[in-house]
């Protein structure tokens, strides 16, 4: 995308905020850092252009970045569905429709969708589209739809674009950490943003549960193809049996393609019984998003995800057999 089409995009999303009002809000299902991020980026955003706004998700936001949140209530759509249905909606770091989950059914039929992300895969699902697929996270984004909406940045904005950077760059080691994510970042921390103090909550600390966790996964540790393909799983008995959650499987798949040699690295998790969560994490050889869309899912060349439907061995077996053709 040149920096004219860009501009254009980025003049239209703002169009739409501010001719929109009552907006719908929602990330993808089961959201990261960059997701959770990104929704009370948003809700800020609105909050300071006096716009009336509801955030809903399928699923929780994880404890651990409600730090963002202030007064925002995130409604878990599976828990307290909303009685209406709302006619503007603002999507953030859905890579496609699907990603939105059950939230779609609080749509109006004729609604306007603002689509902000920065998944390769995204499919332009919106009546707007605001998609860079050379940014590192949906933040990145919004931190442009800011200036372009000349808003004010206030601490809590700042901490929610610190976020989605520090987690979507993997602390800023990965190699989507590029010039202007540091300027980002650096304009963050002259702000204000305590960058030393998100780092230790999101990506050193660690959870009983999920040191347990990580005990009992890193015994089904498994290499294919010469050992340039690595797996991990989790099945609903070992979240049972370590006393777990969902989010404490947050980094597990790192385990795997850290390993030396591996190009490759996979985590299944068991998220009800005959339904497995594939998370893949590539070195670079293998475009895992494009392995992740043959099974339905998408993301980025060096991670994406998927869900398939079967039991865990079948799963294990179809993904793995798909990688080694991708690194063949």
């Amino acid at each position: 995308m040149t920096a004219a089409e860009y501009a254009v995009q980025l003049q239209a999303a703002a169009g739409f905020i501010r001719e929109q009002d009552d907006f719908l809000v929602v990330a993808h299902v089961q959201p990261d850092g960059d997701a959770a991020g990104s929704t009370f980026a948003v809700a800020w955003m609105l909050q300071s252009l006096n716009k009336r706004f509801t955030l809903i998700n399928e699923g929780p936001i994880p404890e651990k970045f409600m730090y963002m949140a202030g007064p925002h209530e995130v409604i878990e759509f599976e828990k307290a569905p909303p009685e209406r249905k709302f006619a503007a909606v603002i999507s953030v770091d859905c890579a496609d429709f699907a990603r939105i989950g059950s939230v779609s059914e609080c749509f109006e039929p004729e609604r306007k969708l603002l689509n902000i992300d920065h998944h390769a895969t995204n499919d332009g699902f919106g009546t707007v589209n605001l998609v860079r697929a050379d940014a590192a996270a949906t933040v990145e984004v919004l931190y442009d739809l800011a200036r372009e909406l000349n808003l004010e940045f206030t601490p809590e904005l700042n901490n929610c674009i610190y976020t989605g950077l520090l987690t979507d760059t993997g602390g800023f080691r990965y190699s989507n950490t590029t010039p202007k994510v540091m300027q980002i970042a650096a304009d963050m921390l002259a702000r204000g943003v305590k960058g030393h103090e998100l780092a230790e909550r999101l990506l050193e600390t660690m959870t009983l549960g999920q040191v347990s966790l990580l005990k009992r996964s890193l015994n089904t540790l498994s290499f294919a193809h010469e050992n340039k393909v690595a797996w991990l799983s989790v099945t609903l008995d070992d979240l049972s049996a370590t006393d777990a959650s969902s989010d404490d499987m947050d980094g597990l798949v790192n385990y795997a393609r850290n390993v030396e040699g591996v190009e490759v690295g996979m985590l299944f998790k068991e998220k009800e019984p005959g339904i497995i969560k594939v998370s893949f994490r590539s070195g670079g050889l293998a475009d895992v998003a494009a392995i992740a869309q043959k099974f339905g899912g998408g993301g980025h060349v060096k991670a994406a995800g998927c869900t398939i439907r079967g039991a865990m061995s079948e799963a294990v077996e179809r993904v793995v057999r798909e990688v080694g053709m991708a690194l063949a």
